[in-house]
């Protein structure tokens, strides 16, 4: 969910979606005029990475030290909910508040509130592909936007709506348009209008748990049309060289207004930095600031934001009015409108596993497997449709295992899963790459089994790399393996070498997960919002 402008090099090593960072921002304890204002912990999403720069010029200027911690939006919300973000943080930040307004207790968890800025969530393609459906000159409706992608007229990537706000609001704006009722979705609406989506989502081609992976991913891959994303990432782009024609459809948009929010409880002095940071951050000239660097819209009347946003009239989505019409519409589209995913799970059982740390690996796949019963662990969930390998390793690659989970899943026995890992056995050395190589041809034939499923590979390893080939010789092979679009998703644990573990992501088109002395459970969840 980071932002397009964070470096491409920070990606491999960047912990993203749901998986919790700390970034300290400020560092100063005063004004340029002597004065003191306190500081602000603050839990936000990944969203607000480019805003690093300007919190660090409030920071001097207010004397307010900000410490920001990343989180994914529903893990974000449910924390602040269940009053777990209560003594840890004193304020949030997230694109929008509204998944949190829905879930029982975020009332009493949260206070005074100030929209920072604003972006809608819209559709980028190709200027050739965008003139050619006259949507340069037109926008069309979401109905009509799904007729083209179900034609074949162009493909697109979006990020997965159980991970990141810009898929999410996409699918509640086109969920809700093609329900043709003109107000908030409700449950009964669903159902209807999934035909309608599987023929939007028959277009999708790239996948993410991130909006600004999934822009580096667009960047990087050939013969994709389009993009979902924030306005903003999209102006990014442009601004970076890729060549893109806002398309804004006219029936409704989702529309992030990145509230800065105190949370309850706050004392006086947070309550004064608060109020210090936000006056700072909606001053005009701050806001003319944010319209220029970040391309986002200003939350302020008055501010010249020149010709960058176009012409466009937003509309906008009305949001659904309870969590279980949220919650519904996504585990619909995850069971049964997007395509289905293959991963193979490339699994450390070396001698250094022993104990605790295999223990943790089998409650992780375990939880993936059914045995988390949270919303987020629903959404997580191995599902319809989906071929899971295990590939576990030592001193040499082991034989992998395949469950294919059928479309209609209630009859599946996940237990299968749980039972398989529970009977790993631990020893030996660590035999990271020539395992890799193997994954590669699992997954390779997979792809060419099932063209249209998302295909990926997992790698977890507690240690490096002491048998067989090394990071060099299998990156010199890479072009060879002609495995280009299968990312490897790195988990770090134990005593991984993190410095070549993002090597390796890198080389892929990858992304770490750092499980380093934390949560190796919510690593692999992270995970699947990329799956």
């Amino acid at each position: 969910m980071s932002p397009s402008t964070v470096p491409r090099a920070a990606r491999a090593v960047a912990m993203m979606t749901i998986v919790a960072l700390a970034a300290l921002v400020g560092c100063t304890s005063s004004s340029d005029n002597g004065s003191q204002a306190g500081s602000l912990r603050i839990l936000a999403g990944s969203e607000v990475k480019d805003m690093v720069s300007l919190l660090e010029e409030a920071s001097k200027a207010t004397g307010v030290d900000v410490e920001l911690s990343y989180t994914g939006s529903i893990q974000g919300a449910e924390l602040v909910a269940s009053g777990g973000a209560a003594g840890k943080y004193d304020a949030i930040w997230f694109p929008n508040n509204r998944y949190l307004s829905l879930l029982p207790g975020a009332d009493s968890q949260t206070g005074e509130s100030v929209k920072i800025m604003s972006s809608p969530v819209v559709l980028g393609l190709a200027p050739i592909v965008a003139a050619r459906l006259g949507w340069d000159k037109q926008a069309p409706t979401w109905a009509q936007i799904a007729d083209a992608a179900a034609a074949g007229q162009f493909t697109y990537g979006m990020t997965n709506p159980a991970a990141s706000n810009s898929g999410f609001g996409a699918l509640v704006s086109v969920a809700t348009a093609l329900s043709g009722t003109g107000s908030a979705l409700t449950v009964d609406d669903i159902a209807p209008v999934v035909p309608e989506l599987q023929k939007f989502a028959s277009a999708q081609k790239l996948t993410a748990g991130s909006s600004g992976w999934l822009a580096d991913q667009f960047v990087d891959t050939p013969g994709i049309d389009g993009i979902v994303n924030y306005e903003s990432v999209l102006l990014g782009l442009k601004e970076a060289g890729t060549p893109l024609t806002i398309v804004t459809p006219s029936d409704g948009v989702m529309i992030s207004d990145y509230p800065l929010t105190l949370l309850a409880g706050a004392d006086e002095e947070h309550k004064q930095a608060f109020d210090a940071l936000t006056t700072w951050l909606t001053g005009p000239a701050i806001q003319k600031r944010i319209v220029e660097q970040v391309h986002r819209r200003p939350a302020v009347a008055g501010v010249d934001t020149g010709t960058q946003f176009g012409d466009a009239v937003l509309f906008e989505t009305p949001f659904p009015n309870t969590i279980d019409v949220a919650n519904t519409l996504v585990m619909t589209y995850l069971e049964a409108v997007r395509s289905p995913s293959q991963e193979v799970f490339v699994l450390d059982i070396s001698g250094s596993m022993e104990g605790e740390r295999i223990e943790a690996l089998r409650q992780a796949l375990a939880n993936l497997a059914g045995a988390d019963t949270s919303t987020l662990g629903g959404f997580t969930k191995f599902r319809s449709g989906e071929r899971v390998t295990m590939l576990p390793f030592s001193n040499t690659p082991g034989e992998e295992t395949v469950f294919d989970i059928p479309a209609q899943s209630e009859g599946f026995d996940y237990g299968q899963i749980t039972a398989y890992v529970d009977n790993l056995d631990t020893d030996g050395g660590t035999a990271v790459y020539d395992t890799l190589e193997k994954a590669y041809g699992i997954a390779k034939q997979q792809r060419a089994e099932r063209p249209n499923t998302y295909v990926s590979v997992v790698l977890m390893t507690d240690g490096e790399n002491n048998r067989g080939q090394s990071f060099e010789e299998f990156s010199a092979k890479w072009a060879k393996l002609d495995a280009a679009g299968i990312p490897t998703f790195v988990i770090l644990f134990g005593d991984a070498n993190v410095e070549e573990m993002a090597q390796l992501a890198q080389l892929t088109g990858g992304q770490t997960f750092d499980a380093i002395g934390g949560d190796l459970a919510q690593a692999f969840q992270d995970i699947r919002g990329y799956q």
